[in-house]
């Protein structure tokens, strides 16, 4: 099946979906936000063949996600971090991260939670707000064109 190009898309989801959407990369990237640089990183904690992996990481350099660097070890490996672009996706994985705790698990499952380092406590629930402050409900708002 041929990937249709989303790039000219006036929908923001569409567009970040052509670019970053198919699970594997945004797998990727939530490995990177924990600290993994290496390919042999990605691949033992996503389980994927080197291929596929190769192909994800390229197109991640390629969107301006992840960048190569050369490895902190000084070895000749290259390693990956990520850049602002990529750093900016942790809220929506974490806005993906909280909707998973509260819609894929029983309440006899573990899963693995998301805590502030400094206290150990639980990140706060992310939230829609208007510019005032207020707290918006889907029915709050609608969408409307806007330009750069």
């Amino acid at each position: 099946m041929r990937k249709t190009d989303l790039s000219g898309a006036s929908c923001p989801i569409a567009r970040s979906l052509g670019e970053i959407g198919d699970w594997w990369s945004l797998l990727i990237v939530r490995d990177a936000l924990a600290g993994m640089t290496r390919f042999g990183e990605f691949q033992r904690s996503l389980g994927c063949a080197k291929n596929i992996l190769s192909v994800r990481l390229a197109k991640l350099v390629e969107h301006g996600v992840l960048a190569t660097a050369p490895a902190s070890d000084g070895s000749a490996y290259r390693g990956y971090r990520l850049t602002e672009k990529g750093m900016a996706l942790r809220v929506p994985l974490v806005a993906l991260r909280q909707w998973g705790e509260d819609n894929l698990f029983g309440a006899d499952e573990e899963w693995l939670g998301l805590v502030d380092k400094r206290d150990g406590l639980p990140v706060a629930r992310l939230d829609m707000r208007a510019q005032d402050g207020r707290l918006l409900e889907p029915d709050d708002v609608e969408v409307r064109g806007f330009t750069g």
